[in-house]
């Protein structure tokens, strides 16, 4: 599965990196070296960011269904229990 991006995202994700690399490393760079740094962290980086997010996800998800029991368990036949039952 490739990332991809709306072409409002790429373009602040430009303008992002642009704005990097001229605080940053001293240097300006045009939109199309920093469309083509864009195009390789996308497919070189992203998949492994992207996989990690996945993990992540699915931990916490886990972590909710495993306390189900904890968060949303009834003690059941309390009716004879209660105190104005008696």
């Amino acid at each position: 599965m490739s990332i991809t991006l709306t072409k409002e995202k790429e373009k602040q994700l430009i303008g992002s990196i642009r704005k990097y690399f001229e605080e940053n490393m001293d240097d300006e760079i045009g939109d199309l070296k920093a469309a083509l740094l864009l195009e390789f962290i996308l497919k070189e980086i992203g998949p492994t960011i992207y996989n990690q997010a996945i993990l992540d996800a699915q931990a916490v998800i886990a972590e909710k269904v495993n306390d189900l029991e904890n968060s949303c368990y009834q003690p059941e036949f309390m009716y004879w229990h209660l105190p104005d039952n008696k």
